[in-house]
């Protein structure tokens, strides 16, 4: 089969980790014999020093011509740290999601057993858990109508919602539900805010839709709280837009690296994948960057293209380089590998059409010796 693929590395380690996933996807292709076109574009800080915009048109009509986006990073500190700059690299990354309908983004998150150590939660809270989160991606704050006074002494940004947008992400997390454990909760603030009873009111109806799925509601401040006492009473979780970019980040400590996290962000006809990590410009060119979250989304990009065995190819290979500790200085600090020597580490396990047992001590080398 032949996929047209959309590159758009980024920022900072943007390039670096996708570099790698890249490297992933060509080797399932000819382990797998199928054609992946990749064609690269420029988005955030990057394509603003170039076009003086975050997201020309040209990106965003090569996304909307591939099969799939395969995103790296974006953001740099000379925006981050100007409060009054009107043209920022994350603009580019909200317009795309708006333009490309990708109103839903789907994080897994789940705790490695050889990496628990390396969580600043306890083991006994952590072991076992496993879950994924649905977050509402073009509505709510982030896209409400924003105003800043006259005079600069007050600002407002608008919280909306239509059931429309609540039904399409709901019936998503519930299908999900019914193939995991039926579990579904809902993270909202509804004692307070008018759009969050909109939200329970439309997912309690929703749900006799699925009657084998039981549902939860926590108020985010509480959910915030239970992600750290007790991470493993969550399946699937339901929610808007901020609490889910809020909530996601900090279910990512379970893991024991943000690096390990990969996302999903889709819609009725296009699909982009990312890691949730950001740009971290201040590892960019040191080969430090860990690329296995965005290896683990090159692999949920493969579950979208109905590339079932494929994708769990690369998942097994991402497992072994945790188990044989062949990882970046983030998860192994003592004898660590460089960015791209993980990346050739993943492409030969699964160039590997034997599995055959890798000889680790050849990879000091950067090698894969086969024995």
């Amino acid at each position: 089969m032949k996929y047209n693929i959309a590159v758009l590395p980024g920022d900072g380690i943007g390039p670096e980790i996708t570099q790698q996933s890249i490297k992933v996807l060509k080797a399932v292709a000819d382990r797998f014999d199928h054609e992946f076109h990749f064609e690269e574009a420029d988005v955030g800080a990057i394509a603003i020093d170039k076009y003086g915009e975050p997201l020309p048109e040209s990106t965003l009509e090569l996304c909307k011509g591939s099969h799939a986006v395969l995103f790296g990073a974006i953001g740099d500190p000379k925006y981050d740290l100007d409060p009054s700059a009107k043209v920022r690299p994350e603009q580019g990354l909200l317009r795309l999601r708006k333009e490309l309908g990708l109103f839903a983004n789907i994080r897994p998150v789940k705790a490695y057993e050889s990496l628990i150590h390396q969580s600043p939660l306890k083991r006994e809270h952590i072991e076992g858990a496993d879950m994924i989160i649905y977050r509402e991606l073009t509505g709510g704050i982030y896209f409400g109508e924003k105003s800043t006074s006259v005079d600069g002494q007050s600002a407002s940004d608008l919280c909306a919602y239509s059931v429309e947008e609540i039904e399409r992400v709901a019936h998503l997390a519930f299908k999900a539900a019914e193939t995991r454990r039926n579990k579904l909760t809902l993270i909202d603030k509804a004692n307070v805010l008018e759009t969050s009873r909109l939200w329970r009111k439309t997912v309690t109806e929703i749900a006799r839709q699925y009657p084998k799925v039981k549902v939860d509601y926590l108020f985010v401040d509480n959910a915030a709280m239970q992600m750290i006492l007790n991470p493993r009473q969550f399946d699937v979780i339901l929610t808007e837009n901020m609490f889910g970019d809020i909530i996601s980040d900090e279910a990512s400590v379970i893991g024991g690296s943000i690096g390990l996290l990969e996302s999903a962000s889709v819609g009725n006809s296009s699909a982009l994948f990312e890691p949730i990590h950001g740009s971290y410009p201040q590892a960019a060119g040191q080969g430090i960057a860990n690329p296995l979250a965005s290896v683990l989304s090159a692999a949920m990009l493969l579950d979208h293209l109905g590339l079932k065995t494929e994708a769990e190819t690369v998942r097994m290979a991402v497992d072994l380089s945790l188990k044989l500790n062949v990882c970046t200085i983030d998860i192994n600090k003592d004898n660590h590998y460089s960015t791209e020597r993980v990346g050739d580490f993943l492409e030969s396990v699964i160039s590997d059409t034997e599995n055959h047992i890798v000889n680790k001590e050849n990879l000091s080398l950067g090698q894969t010796t086969i024995i």
